[in-house]
């Protein structure tokens, strides 16, 4: 089982390979949002490559396998 961890006041995610002692798989700044879909989480994060403000999903984590954590 893995863990995201959504913290909402840095705006960052970290994926762990179990809990929150094991090894950190993936990090992603700059995300506004998790998304809920179905079957999985949607890490959406924002596209400063454009002119105008674009949230573009970069991950998906199956629900089934993954604990999601939101910290402030």
């Amino acid at each position: 089982m893995q863990t995201l961890v959504f913290n909402t006041s840095t705006k960052s995610v970290k994926l762990y390979e179990g809990n929150e002692s094991s090894p950190i798989l993936y990090t992603f700044e700059n995300v506004p949002t998790v998304k809920f879909e179905e079957g999985y989480y949607q890490v959406m994060q924002m596209d400063s490559t454009s002119t105008e403000e674009k949230r573009v999903p970069v991950a998906r984590f199956p629900i089934a396998n993954t604990n999601m954590i939101i910290k402030k």
